[in-house]
């Protein structure tokens, strides 16, 4: 029996991609296999430019479930919406989740009434049954999980394959800036998110709007 370890869960607005502005719960796994999440590890990691807490289990609506039954209610109570105006979401995200969403957590959740959507780096398979499919893929990682329903690469990253990651099959492809402390490079990097949209029009812009208006 697995035991899951949860870092927070809250409800919100999906800030990005294809489902920007969709109420969401999302629920935020600890952990990540591209790096360990202390700041003295990020330089020697495949993805140094991780801008998310997923470290311990202190974050509000964290902790850990014994049982997937116990998560799925977890989930299901933190939800605020009315149910009868359109179906419950929840974004399992990290960290990577894919080191803890499986089949019995699907089954779960979905027999909560929820819409499962999962963020992804893509080294690990997707189980089956998860209904939203978002691929991150980081640069130096090896892509397992080349299907899906969105792609969302954050530039720039030195080496990372536009072109040869168009070919992949998924139904909306997305470039977003990589986040930076320092708002001239923020905005260096948005700048080249903009131009890539410009310049090969598969790719859509995603702006992390979450951040924008306010919310986690």
């Amino acid at each position: 029996m697995a035991t899951y370890t949860v870092k927070e869960m809250f409800y919100t607005l999906q800030g990005e991609g294809a489902q920007a502005g969709r109420a969401a719960v999302f629920c935020r796994f600890a952990g990540c296999n591209l790096w360990t999440g202390r700041e003295e590890d990020r330089a020697t990691a495949v993805c140094k430019f991780c801008d998310t807490d997923f470290v311990g289990t202190d974050g509000v609506g964290g902790g850990k479930f014994k049982e997937a039954a116990a998560l799925a209610q977890a989930i299901a109570d933190t939800f605020r919406g009315d149910p009868s105006q359109g179906m419950p979401y929840v974004v399992f995200t990290g960290g990577e989740p894919t080191l803890q969403l499986d089949s019995a957590l699907i089954n779960a959740v979905h027999a909560q009434g929820f819409e499962i959507a999962i963020e992804t780096n893509g080294t690990l398979p997707v189980p089956a049954g998860v209904d939203w499919i978002c691929v991150s893929p980081k640069f130096g990682s090896e892509l397992v999980q080349t299907t899906g329903h969105e792609l969302k690469v954050v530039v720039p990253q030195v080496g990372q394959n536009l072109d040869a990651l168009g070919q992949l099959a998924f139904d909306h492809y997305f470039v977003q800036a990589m986040d930076d402390a320092d708002p001239v490079k923020k905005a260096q990097n948005m700048q080249v998110a903009i131009r890539t949209c410009l310049n090969k029009p598969r790719w859509r812009l995603s702006v992390q709007t979450h951040k924008v208006i306010g919310m986690p």
